[in-house]
């Protein structure tokens, strides 16, 4: 009489042949399984990751989908009143006197009668907790700031100008033209806005201009700018408006935001806006007026240009007051 462990045996050794027969019979061939041409709409097949991405949607998922809330915002800024101008502002949480130097000076939104301006200030979030509740703070006084919740830090400036263009995309895409900007300029008003984007004539569209520069990337890892031949093989640029002020009429905020969800990200923002304008065929214009260095100040120079780099907050009060007293005086 057969022992209980081998009565085991033999049924363990049908259980596994049955389950080897119901397979084959239920698996279709590999002839059948090669004139497959899309992927069968069903449950998704998941991935070690958990994803639930098919072949469909793979190729067409954004390469940096900028997935990050608004922590500040000012969604209604255009609502009553399409703006003939959106001046973006980058900056950072402890520049609190140059954005209210701003204010008072070349970024007052009631400088011009006639004419509807926007001054936002744009901002990542910072890691100490303080700074984020002053910011709210000055917020709820001033309405004009917007903050993304990615960290703010000088790598990820890019991404404070995607936000400045998400901005304008979503919530004031009708206005006629934007300005971006840093907090360490001062702007000419009266030159950008009556004798560059004059007002009385029919906006632009698909228009780029600021100081254009036709560079390469530094390979020196001791250069604030350095480039990493992984992160841009190529030897040269695309010709790119330096970051310190350039002008776009509105339409492009949108393209520029929209290309960049399927480039990749550069830490260099002026060159990766340049890169987005290339993919577009929108070549940028070059403008004099801009300068992206320090300029010893004279009221006839700085009645010539359009934007003056690095300005204190003090210096900026000292021209303003200097050209708005003394409009009657020729040079």
């Amino acid at each position: 009489m057969p022992s209980k462990v081998s009565c085991l045996y033999v049924l363990t050794v049908v259980c596994w042949a049955s389950a080897l027969w119901y397979l084959s019979i239920s698996r279709p061939t590999s002839s059948y399984v090669s004139q497959l041409s899309v992927p069968a709409r069903k449950t998704p097949k998941a991935h070690k990751n958990n994803a639930t991405t098919t072949f469909g949607n793979i190729r067409t998922r954004p390469l940096n989908p900028h997935a990050f809330d608004f922590i500040i915002n000012e969604p209604k800024k255009c609502e009553t009143n399409v703006p003939f101008l959106v001046i973006l502002i980058t900056t950072t949480h402890k520049e609190f006197d140059a954005r209210q130097a701003i204010r008072e000076t070349w970024g007052d939104e009631s400088t011009f009668s006639d004419l509807r301006i926007i001054t936002l200030f744009l901002l990542g979030r910072s890691t100490d907790t303080v700074l984020n509740q002053m910011v709210e703070q000055e917020s709820e006084i001033f309405h004009d700031i917007v903050v993304e919740d990615f960290i703010d830090s000088y790598h990820n400036l890019t991404l404070k100008t995607l936000m400045g263009m998400r901005w304008v995309a979503t919530f004031c895409n009708q206005a006629k033209y934007v300005m971006k900007t840093d907090s360490d300029i001062f702007v000419n008003m009266d030159n950008l806005v009556y004798k560059l984007l004059k007002p009385a004539t029919k906006p632009r569209r698909r228009y780029f201009t600021g100081y254009v520069i036709n560079g390469g990337p530094i390979r020196d890892m001791r250069s604030k700018w350095y480039m990493p031949r992984d992160l841009y093989p190529e030897s040269k640029y695309p010709p790119f408006c330096s970051g310190t002020g350039y002008v776009f009429s509105a339409d492009v905020a949108e393209l520029i935001y929209k290309t960049s969800l399927h480039t990749r990200l550069l830490h260099l923002e002026d060159v990766y806006v340049g890169v987005c304008l290339r993919k577009l065929g929108i070549h940028p214009y070059q403008n004099s007026g801009f300068n992206h260095w320090k300029m010893a100040y004279s009221l006839c120079r700085y009645r010539r240009v359009i934007t003056v780099h690095q300005i204190s907050p003090e210096e900026m009060h000292r021209i303003w007051n200097d050209m708005t007293s003394k409009k009657h005086l020729k040079c």
